[in-house]
């Protein structure tokens, strides 16, 4: 190598070395802007946080009545609410009355027996018999829809009065959200 070509390089390489230096930490312009935290008095209390967690709806909890309690049971053939339904009625109505702005739809069901055009009829008749007795508990007639799945809709499979009686039914749909 020329000598001319070794002081260039040198002179290069001390170069480079002296850019490249790390910075001192101990310089007090060297130093990244560190965040401090709050000092606090002794008598000062901590601020809670306002981030506020909204209550899930009664009707969306899985733990409440106004979610467990939804379907009026019918006997054979028939529309009638029956009394031990006027409490589950009562429950939704009051509810409901309360959210006016809630809507929901009462649908109406029927077991597996009868033809489907008999049991479209006969479930729109059932879910109409609750919305009238709703009504009775302060709902509007424009947050309830009455529709009817005839026997498409079954809550228990089977062939028999057991499976039958749990078909028989109105049910309060609420929305998922």
């Amino acid at each position: 190598m020329k000598p001319a070509h070794f002081a260039l390089l040198l002179s290069t390489t001390v170069l480079l070395a002296a850019c490249s230096s790390t910075p001192n930490m101990n310089s007090a312009t060297n130093m990244a802007p560190v965040a401090q935290a709050p000092v606090q008095s002794p008598q000062s209390k901590p601020v809670p946080s306002k981030t506020a967690v909204a209550p899930l709806p009664a009707y969306l909890d899985p733990g409440n009545p106004v979610s467990i309690e939804r379907s009026v049971y019918f006997d054979f053939d028939d529309t009638t609410v029956k009394k031990e339904y006027f409490a589950v009625v009562e429950l939704q109505g009051k509810y409901l009355a309360s959210n006016p702005r809630l809507n929901v739809r009462i649908e109406g069901n029927t077991d597996e027996r009868g033809s489907a055009e008999y049991n479209l009829a006969l479930g729109q008749k059932r879910a109409e018999a609750v919305l009238r007795a709703l009504r009775v508990h302060g709902v509007s007639a424009s947050q309830m829809e009455a529709i009817s799945w005839g026997s498409e809709k079954p809550k228990a499979a089977g062939h028999d009065e057991g499976a039958w009686s749990q078909n028989r039914r109105a049910d309060v749909d609420y929305p998922t959200r």
